[in-house]
């Protein structure tokens, strides 16, 4: 099953990246207006505006995170985070900005509040001067650290080849009970581009999916970049797909970014993005099936046009505000895209969830 789903993802892949990427830029273009239609009130007032990182990217209220209220303060309960799908719920993720210095006690009593057992960090520290997240938990063995109630201990520290895993202990005052998360940073995908190999990122996200696969279902895993929505939608969407097609489904990459950017905006934020999400997926299901990535995929014209369509969380004018006010336009899928019958019950607007057999949902334990 992996092979065939294999060989028809390469032939898919060769084609959209043939006349330079013709087929990944309509694909790209065609998710442009998808979400900009859904409020982000809760975002926009002035309460909440230094809450944000970034002022234009802002959580859409239908799905945002809310936390408990604290003293009765109206607007205690905002953060800059949204839940999203993954696989088998609307909630199998939360998708939020790099934690500001203000926010940090936010940040873990959405984690404590929301049983989040796994966080997910895609992005740098810094990237030269730019600060893109602020550290919120102790990088060393053994540090400690307060962020309103919430004790923050790291109890272990590995170093894997591009990335970092650490256990983190919390406690939360006044409570007996104590929490453990694992820690996943990535700090290798670089400020606006992609990894440089699809290895690096397939063998870290690999890594995170075993692990959600070997978990009681509790609660989300957490993902988060600076902005919370290029590299974190990126990763969802490979996360989502590698746990799919492990199950005898597909890939529908299309579909995917179009449903996680109906619960955050800007999900993959740029073309660049878009097609390395297809080159990883041909890296991992190529493995194992005496197949090879097709070579029309690494492409010329994404890596030419990435000036352009980078992820630009820094600059108001390239989103321009999120462009929630835009009339959006439901695209039909490709009539030329070849569908198995459990590929129709699975295109967009159903999407990849609600109606797969039971043979192929998650096992009772995996998380959700």
């Amino acid at each position: 099953m992996r092979a065939e789903i294999f060989h028809e993802f390469q032939l898919r892949c060769q084609s959209l990246a043939a006349n330079n990427n013709r087929g990944f830029k309509q694909e790209f273009e065609e998710l442009n207006d998808v979400g900009k239609e859904l409020s982000a009130r809760a975002g926009e007032l002035e309460a909440n505006r230094e809450k944000n990182r970034y002022p234009y990217i802002l959580p859409y209220d239908h799905c945002r995170v809310r936390l408990s209220l604290q003293d009765s303060q109206p607007h205690s309960d905002y953060i800059n985070a949204n839940f999203v799908p993954g696989g088998t719920s609307e909630r199998d993720f939360i998708c939020t900005q790099g934690p500001l210095h203000s926010t940090m006690a936010d940040f873990w009593r959405m984690v404590w509040e929301q049983n989040v057992r796994i966080i997910v960090m895609v992005t740098a520290l810094r990237h030269k001067n730019i600060v893109l997240c602020d550290q919120y938990w102790p990088l060393e063995r053994g540090g400690a650290v307060c962020h309103g109630l919430i004790q923050v201990t790291t109890l272990s520290r590995k170093q894997g080849p591009d990335y970092f895993i650490s256990t983190i202990n919390l406690r939360k005052r006044g409570s007996a009970t104590e929490k453990t998360v694992t820690h996943y940073y990535y700090p290798s995908w670089p400020d606006r581009g992609v990894p440089k190999e699809p290895s690096s990122l397939c063998a870290f996200t690999e890594h995170v999916r075993q692990h959600l696969d070997a978990i009681p279902c509790l609660g989300p895993a957490v993902v988060h970049c600076s902005a919370g929505v290029g590299r974190s939608g990126a990763f969802v969407t490979l996360l989502w797909l590698m746990q799919l097609s492990v199950r005898g489904v597909p890939p529908d990459i299309r579909g995917a970014v179009e449903d996680l950017r109906r619960h955050r905006m800007w999900m993959v934020q740029n073309l660049e993005q878009y097609v390395f999400i297809h080159q990883c997926l041909l890296h991992w299901l190529g493995r194992g099936t005496g197949g090879y990535p097709a070579r029309g995929t690494q492409s010329q014209g994404a890596s030419s046009n990435a000036g352009q369509m980078q992820e630009r969380p820094h600059s108001a004018s390239a989103q321009g505000d999120g462009g929630r006010r835009h009339q959006h336009r439901r695209q039909k899928p490709h009539s030329n895209q070849a569908q198995s019958t459990t590929q129709h019950v699975l295109h967009p607007g159903n999407l990849l969830r609600r109606f797969l057999p039971s043979s192929m949902q998650f096992n009772s334990n995996s998380h959700t």
